[in-house]
């Protein structure tokens, strides 16, 4: 059985969508350039940055955009090159392209238990756009190619009229109801979005059931003191431009496109996150970046059992989804990571004062 080796979350800078929904958080900070980002860099040479040999072995490539994923016409074939070298791929998509899964479909046949598609159920654009019907298709495509597949709701709070209209739609078009996330809002502390009180709200969204809902629920607002191991376990890419990052305030750890020759840097996060709590722990702390915390598996969070007997996730799928980083990864020695949490509070000092200087020289201009 093969074991995630690392964890790498890629970035498609488009931040352009064919959907509004109220709750995208580009949207709502009214960043949407309305321009799809081309990914320059071959599928090949992207495929040689990635390779196994360079990366230690087998692992979870996670496809997503500021808007919507499959906008890009090159992200298939970096994808399926990918998959050539025996990673596994995750994308992340609205379901409403369907020449994008079409093309997928062309792919080897062996390259689909590698695969997993997470479709991103949003019902009213859905509905405003008359593609129902379209998005559903396209999962059932996913589903009767043996490939596997998530349906994901973001719990809106305009939602909350429609959710038993929405399961109903799901549970009959691919088996079971979907599996919920939790939605956010992007400012300084990351809060939950929503304007329900917290019983209600857990009362409302519960009701799906989904093991990524509970965790995910259960990590919010909980600011991580562990050691880490993202930058080592885990990373940030920018698939455009090459740039490896620790996490998302992270670190920029190297530039992955510059030098192929170049090991794959390990600068772990250890004690000192910069984020006020792991909105994305579904993932990253899933796949275990914190040995020691107690979570579900990635694919406990993504998989649903069909009333015909059927799974979302295909057998090669749900064995490396239940893996841990820590099956394939030694960790550090007390003093290593004594070590390293030494250096990490230094830089977190200096990035402090910095911030400081900073603003108090936007006042003194301001005053000018």
């Amino acid at each position: 059985m093969e074991k995630i080796k690392r964890f790498i979350d890629c970035y498609i800078p488009t931040e352009n969508c064919n959907f509004k929904c109220s709750y995208c958080y580009i949207s709502t900070l009214d960043e949407f350039h309305h321009k799809t980002i081309e990914i320059e860099k071959s599928p090949e040479f992207i495929r040689k940055a990635l390779s196994k040999e360079r990366l230690g072995g087998t692992c979870m490539l996670n496809f997503c955009a500021g808007g919507e994923t499959l906008l890009s016409k090159r992200i298939v074939p970096i994808v399926e090159e990918l998959l050539k070298e025996g990673h596994y791929v995750m994308i992340v998509t609205n379901g409403s392209l369907s020449m994008r899964f079409d093309e997928i479909l062309k792919f080897d046949k062996e390259l689909f238990k590698r695969l997993f598609i997470k479709f991103s159920y949003h019902y009213l654009e859905l509905q405003r756009l008359n593609l129902l019907d379209t998005f559903f298709d396209n999962v059932k495509k996913m589903k009767n190619a043996n490939i596997s597949f998530t349906v994901e709701i973001t719990p809106s709070d305009e939602y909350v009229p429609h959710i038993e209209e929405m399961k109903r739609i799901c549970k009959n078009a691919v088996g079971a109801i979907p599996h919920v996330t939790v939605a956010r809002i992007e400012n300084g502390d990351i809060p939950i979005m929503t304007n329900l009180d917290k019983e209600h709200y857990l009362k409302v969204w519960k009701s799906f059931d989904s093991k990524l809902f509970d965790f995910k629920y259960k990590i919010f607002n909980e600011k991580r003191k562990e050691f880490c191991y993202a930058g080592s376990w885990s990373y940030i890419l920018n698939l455009a431009s090459g740039e490896l990052k620790q996490c998302y305030r992270g670190r920029v750890i190297q530039n992955i496109y510059e030098n192929l020759s170049e090991d794959i840097k390990s600068k772990p996060v250890g004690c000192y996150c910069p984020e006020p709590h792991c909105f994305n722990g579904h993932a990253f702390l899933a796949f275990g970046v914190i040995p020691e915390l107690e979570s579900p598996t990635f694919a406990e969070e993504r998989d649903r059992d069909c009333e015909d007997g059927t799974k979302w996730l295909q057998d090669d799928m749900r064995e490396f989804m239940n893996t841990k980083l820590k099956d394939s990864n030694n960790e550090l020695s007390p003093k290593e990571k004594d070590r390293i949490n030494r250096k990490n509070r230094r830089l977190c000092f200096m990035k402090k004062i910095k911030r400081k200087i900073k603003g108090l020289l936007k006042i003194v201009k301001k005053k000018k």
